[in-house]
Formats: C-alpha cells, structure tokens, sequence
C-alpha cells in the first residue's frame, strides 16, 4: 500500500554529514562569498546607471545579467546561512516549490541573457551600419522582456506540473530544494513532467545554436575587418567566458542531479549542488568589469570620485 501524506514542508539532508566546527567555518566563507556576490553585481549595475555614456545595449543586457545573479542567489544564500546555524534543516512545502521556481528561473534567464547579448555583438559587428536601426529603445525593452519573461513564463508552467503531483515522501538530499528530487518523491509516474522537462532542456540548447550561430559569423567578421577584430577582442570575448563559465556549471550540476552517484562523498556532492549558484554570480561581474575598458574606467573614476569627496 503506498503511503500518501499530506506534505507541509520537506527536510533538507544535505548538512547532516557537517560537524558544528565546520559550519561555523562554512556559515562565514558562505556570508563573505555572499557579500562578494552583492557588492561586485551591485557595483557593475551602480557603474553603467551612474554613468551616461555606458546607457548602450550592450551594458543594459549587462546590468539585466547581473540584476539576474543577485535574484537568482537571494533564493539561496540567505536560507542556506540560516541552516548552517539551525539544528534542523526544513523548508515549507510552498518554500520549496518558490526556491525551485527563482534558482531554475534565474538559470534559465542566464542563457536567454547571454543569447540577447549575442544577438547585441553580432548585429554591432556585423551589420555596423544598421545597429542603431535595430536596437531602438523599442526593441532593447523587447529583449530584455522577453530574456526574462519567456524562462518565467516556462518555469511556471513546470512548477504547476509539480505542484499537482502526490508526493510518498518529505526527503530531499541537497542544501536546497530541486525539482528532479521532487519528481523521485512522487507516488504515481512523473513520464509527462520529464518529456515537458527534456522540451525545455531542448529549447534552451537551442539558445546556444543560436549563440554558436552567431558567432559564426562574428569570426568570420573579425577576420575580414581590423575593426571587426578589434571589437571581437575587446567585447565578444568576454561574453564567450561567461557563457562557458554558466554552461559548464548548469551542465556540472544537470548531470549530477539526473546521474550523479550515491557514493561520492557528501560535501563533494554539495560543492556540485551549488557551484552554478556560486562560481557565474561572481565571475560573470568581474570578467566584464576587467575586460571592457569603459566599464572599468568608469567604476574607476566613481570610486576615485567619491574618494576626493570624501577628503
């Protein structure tokens, strides 16, 4: 007979291996690499409102970029420093499903971002010439809506599908809630759940075709043109380090959720778990802030602005 409970909330294991002594260490790295996430997203967002010559597309995506990582990491770290200090690790059943809905969201929003910004460089090196004709303000607020609404819109639909199922059990073996687990809890086939989820996966591989596709051309570019080539170094190539930087650590953790193995050791476990929340939100800020010169002359001059202020 299968046993069917009404849930309130489920029981996160993900800690119950970590002694007292080494959450204390972990709870503080975990708040310094927070602070870190905050104030280098913060400050690249500060940075291109502040200043009127970085109010380009190009930056606009960038700031949708960073505004994404501080939403998509609110869902984590504050839940997760609260149950480094507590004895018992639980979230709420509605919790759990919201956690689920902003860390899949924002992951999803980070390629459909990096799309749009490939889109931006290739039409900037491309077709020059019409790149103010394409990126009105009409079709910049366009972009941005539909980078963010459409793995909203997606992700919903996901989550309604879960919440509807009859769950046999209440727990779940990571530091935060995730859907696979949830579908393995479930007392009846999850068949449709996983062909809507493999439609998704899909859909989203098919934002880097199109990145893929871009650059395609934005080589070819680069090598016919000495501007060409110029603009490819100087913006292209950071946009390609924070697309590899958030593809591996999305697929690191796609193949540790569907096959990783119940015989690695927990806390290598966790690291995997949670690295696409930790190594992209820190990353992605720093890489443009050091490679795009405007971006890095202009947080310069703020900082030495406020500092003669000051004195």
């Amino acid at each position: 007979m299968i046993n069917v409970t009404i849930l309130s909330a489920f029981t996160l294991s993900g800690l119950n291996d970590t002694s007292t002594k080494y959450r204390v260490v972990i709870f503080f790295l975990t708040l310094l690499t927070y602070c870190v996430i905050l104030l280098v997203n913060a400050a690249l967002i500060v940075t291109v409102i502040l200043e009127g010559k970085l109010h380009e597309p190009m930056y606009i995506f960038l700031c949708n970029l960073c505004f994404n990582s501080l939403y998509g990491t609110a869902a984590f770290y504050p839940k997760f420093l609260f149950d480094l200090l507590s004895n018992s690790q639980v979230i709420s059943y509605t919790g759990c499903l919201l956690q689920i809905f902003v860390i899949y969201s924002y992951a999803a929003t980070e390629f459909s971002v990096l799309a749009v910004m490939a889109y931006d460089r290739y039409v900037a090196i491309c077709r020059p010439l019409q790149y103010h004709l394409v990126m009105t303000k009409y079709n910049i607020v366009l972009l941005v809506s539909f980078s963010t609404l459409v793995p909203l819109f997606n992700q919903a639909v996901v989550m309604i599908m879960t919440s509807k199922l009859t769950l046999c059990g209440s727990h779940i073996d990571k530091l935060y809630c995730e859907n696979w687990s949830i579908l393995k809890l479930s007392c009846n086939s999850v068949t449709t759940n996983n062909i809507v989820g493999f439609i998704l996966i899909f859909f989203y591989f098919g934002y880097i075709l199109f990145i893929v596709c871009s650059y395609v051309q934005l080589v070819k570019s680069a090598i016919r043109s000495r501007e060409g080539r110029s603009k490819f170094i100087q913006t292209c190539i950071p946009h390609l380090l924070c697309l590899l930087n958030v593809t591996v650590a999305l697929l690191f953790d796609l193949m540790y959720a569907r096959y990783g193995s119940a015989s690695l050791p927990q806390s290598l476990k966790n690291f995997m778990a949670i690295q696409f929340l930790l190594i992209p939100p820190i990353l992605n800020p720093i890489i443009y802030g050091l490679k795009l010169t405007q971006v890095r002359n202009s947080l310069l001059s703020l900082l030495n602005y406020h500092k003669h202020v000051k004195m």
